[in-house]
């Protein structure tokens, strides 16, 4: 079976489906990792987003049941060049397309990803849409010209949790099959925009006691839980619209460590009086360069985002620069040490990437301890 992708500006793939059937728009969007697709497909950050893998061959080493970073799957859509029927690996529970299949996710594979990473490169991130079903160019532009795209629009409240729960679970080595579950001696309470488990299961193994709370939890009823500290997650689309949360965090400043990743990074610079705006066709993947300013030493960090805090608007504010990143000198890292509060843009739990920025989770018990003044 054939599928279609077709973008805003009228470019036009033709490839073959595997997956589910049917049609979904979302912004069209480029990931760099040669693995951790599973991770990228669980990743509430993708919510309405057609990722596109760089790398040519995906799905050699199949799916299985613990590599999920979220309840479902919540990409729009999944394109790479070449998906392997035929995983190996002793992990591996399910292929590729049958996980996609079962999770109502539309691929699209054999088509060139260079020329479409390219495109995106040079004309910037854009709507598209993908269809294994309806093929008439006329119908599919009219459904993409419906579509409203990311900017302007809150998604967070369709990823949100809808109720507050408990994390117990902590890191997981899958070769010694063991779990890393300290007493805890910190209550964290971790704001979900669209949160991903290992960052919990990183906060669970830094000792703390994890509560989860919706993202339009008003900040009195957070400090009324009497945490030691605030966290604020990652999550999809465009920070500015979630206005709500910026508001929370606002009254929190000062009162709580905090400590936010990815859109909680942007949250945490719009409370403090930043703005943000979005990139030509953003940050992905699991080899993004970022310097820490502190130190100089050069992370190699895990990165999923469209939207950045913007530099000029720090100037005159109480906002420090910790992080850069090197390939575009974008802000990846800020602090605000009278107001307990530090954050970075790019993603330290990894999963997938690597782990050179793992010590922020150590950093922000340190805050909690009173370590960091």
């Amino acid at each position: 079976m054939t599928a279609i992708l077709l973008l805003e500006d009228g470019t036009k793939f033709r490839g073959k489906s595997f997956g589910a059937k049917g049609i979904h728009c979302g912004e069209v969007v480029f990931n760099t990792s040669m693995s951790g697709y599973q991770e990228i497909l669980t990743d509430p950050s993708y919510h309405e987003q057609i990722v596109t893998m760089t790398y040519p061959m995906i799905g050699n080493y199949g799916t299985n049941s613990l590599d999920t970073e979220s309840r479902k799957l919540f990409c729009a859509g999944f394109i790479v060049k070449e998906n392997c029927d035929y995983p190996s690996n002793f992990r591996s529970q399910n292929s590729l397309s049958d996980y996609l299949q079962e999770n109502g996710i539309v691929g699209l594979e054999g088509i060139d990803t260079r020329s479409l990473v390219k495109h995106i490169r040079e004309q910037g991130a854009m709507r598209g849409i993908i269809s294994s079903t309806e093929k008439r160019i006329s119908v599919l532009k009219k459904m993409l010209d419906d579509y409203p795209g990311l900017v302007g629009r809150d998604i967070v409240k369709n990823v949100s949790a809808k109720r507050s729960y408990k994390w117990k679970k902590g890191v997981i080595d899958v070769v010694k099959n063991t779990e890393t579950l300290p007493k805890t001696k910190y209550k964290v309470i971790a704001y979900d925009f669209g949160i991903k488990e290992n960052i919990l299961r990183l906060l669970r193994s830094h000792g703390c006691d994890v509560e989860v709370v919706p993202a339009k939890t008003p900040a009195e009823k957070v400090l009324a839980k009497k945490p030691d500290g605030v966290f604020l997650s990652n999550g999809p689309g465009d920070p500015a619209p979630v206005s709500y949360a910026a508001e929370s965090v606002k009254k929190l400043l000062g009162k709580v460590p905090i400590f936010g990743i990815c859109l909680g990074h942007q949250i945490l610079s719009l409370a403090l009086g930043g703005t943000t705006y979005k990139l030509k066709f953003g940050h992905r993947g699991a080899n993004h360069p970022v310097k820490n300013l502190d130190t100089g030493a050069i992370e190699i960090t895990s990165q999923n985002h469209g939207f950045c805090a913007d530099l000029e608007s720090f100037k005159g504010l109480d906002i420090e620069m910790t992080h850069l990143n090197l390939n575009d000198n974008t802000c990846e890292g800020i602090r605000s040490k009278k107001l307990k509060a530090f954050s970075v843009q790019y993603h330290p739990e990894a999963s997938p990437g690597p782990h050179d920025s793992q010590y922020l989770f150590a950093q922000f018990t340190d805050w909690m301890s009173g370590k960091v003044h």
